[in-house]
């Protein structure tokens, strides 16, 4: 039992050692990657971001290497320092494409019930739900179906402070419009799968 342990053990050092080891071919090439830790819905600004040298081997695919292009974007997620800033990291219409296709459109909503915000996550499928207030009897119906959330804002840091949070989510144009819509003169919510 102890020889299968320090077996183990000695794998995992070796796989350390390998993943890092330089690319033999010495590959290097330029990202943007996030200079400190970033909350979600973050607009990226030049203190947010550096660029950083990495080995050819270990960039993903959808990496930036233009600060200038990443600065004033929103992100999508939470980010750790080191990052390596992504495609699909930074809202804007190749995150709505990904999520809804490719004539997907992102659309703001803000539930009636604002505990509601604290439970959903980008990644989220969501239905569109909207009443009119004061209809008698309630006669609520699904605006839309199957939106991808693609934020979340993040609570607000002072307290007492107005809650305005808002869900991002990213529908195909005719859906989206729907929504954008409906908010306008219902009270809309959203129903998780």
């Amino acid at each position: 039992m102890l020889a299968r342990r320090i077996a183990a053990g000695g794998l995992v050092l070796l796989a350390g050692a390998a993943a890092l080891r330089p690319d033999p071919d010495g590959n290097q090439a330029q990202v943007v990657v996030a200079a400190r830790d970033l909350s979600p819905g973050a607009a990226l600004t030049a203190d947010d971001i550096r660029l950083e040298n990495r080995s050819a081997l270990t960039i993903p695919d959808g990496s930036q290497s233009d600060v200038h292009t990443v600065v004033g974007s929103t992100l999508a997620g939470p980010t750790r320092r080191g990052e390596v800033l992504t495609d699909v990291r930074l809202l804007g219409r190749r995150l709505a494409e990904s999520a809804a296709g490719p004539d997907a459109r992102i659309v703001p909503v803000h539930p009636a019930d604002s505990a509601l915000i604290d439970l959903v996550r980008p990644g989220d499928v969501v239905d569109v739900v909207a009443a009119f207030e004061n209809s008698s009897p309630p006669n609520s119906h699904v605006v839309a179906t199957d939106a991808v959330v693609v934020l979340v804002s993040a609570k607000p840091k002072a307290q007492g402070a107005a809650n305005d949070r808002l869900v991002l989510i990213a529908l195909p144009a005719a859906s989206a419009n729907a929504v954008a819509g409906a908010a306008l003169t219902q009270s809309v919510t959203l129903t998780l799968h």
